[in-house]
């Protein structure tokens, strides 16, 4: 579990703007849809788990970190957003943009 540790924790720290997803969740897909209009993809990161041996650890560790295993689990400047339907969510009241202006991936 410790690498899974490592693993998020360096990453959340080292991104603005991280998902950790699986691609064939449409709730990932509707996180990164959100995300994607207003940044480009290679403003964030992303960690398609199933691709990944240790995707079951790190999902373990994600749920001691923000309560929930399920994905995608969404992160703006180091701070957990929430799911797919959080995500969406902030991009139509505008919270969204505000955090991504807010963490410097938006002019």
């Amino acid at each position: 579990m410790s690498s899974a540790k490592a693993l998020v924790d360096q990453t959340i720290r080292g991104n603005k703007v991280v998902v950790f997803s699986k691609t064939y969740c449409p709730y990932c897909t509707k996180a990164k849809r959100a995300l994607q209009k207003y940044i480009d993809q290679s403003k964030m990161t992303v960690i398609e788990l199933e691709n990944r041996s240790d995707g079951d650890s790190v999902q373990d560790y994600l749920k001691e970190l923000t309560g929930g295993r399920s994905v995608p689990r969404v992160f703006i400047g180091g701070e957990f957003i929430g799911g797919g339907d959080d995500t969406e969510a902030m991009a139509r009241n505008g919270k969204l943009e505000i955090m991504l202006r807010d963490v410097g991936v938006l002019a």
